[in-house]
């Protein structure tokens, strides 16, 4: 389990394979100097509701990642999120897609 860290003030934590998605998508966000809204369902331990924060170039942000071992990026799901977080509504956290012929 991974932590994303906004604004020094917020730690957020997600399972590594997500938390290097979103650094992608995020990351490519700030490059451009875009900023956008990013939100996620919040765990039952801290009131099981919904957080949203708005992501600016200005404000710090850090992804502390468990594990040594990058993940594999899935290109898809890469795609997704960059749709989501260039929309009205921003970035959220989308089921990961199969990529295709990989289906059981």
């Amino acid at each position: 389990m991974g932590t994303l860290t906004y604004d020094s003030s917020l730690a957020a934590d997600f399972d590594d394979r997500t938390l290097a998605h979103l650094q992608i998508v995020i990351g490519a966000k700030l490059r451009r100097n875009e900023s956008f809204y990013f939100s996620w369902k919040d765990d039952a331990s801290i009131g099981n509701g919904r957080s949203v924060i708005w992501v600016n170039p200005a404000i710090p942000i850090s992804f502390k990642f468990f594990g040594g071992r990058p993940p594999a990026i899935n290109r898809l799901w890469i795609d997704e999120l960059m749709a989501l977080a260039n929309s009205p509504g921003g970035l959220v956290i989308a089921p990961e897609p199969t990529p295709p012929g990989s289906e059981s």
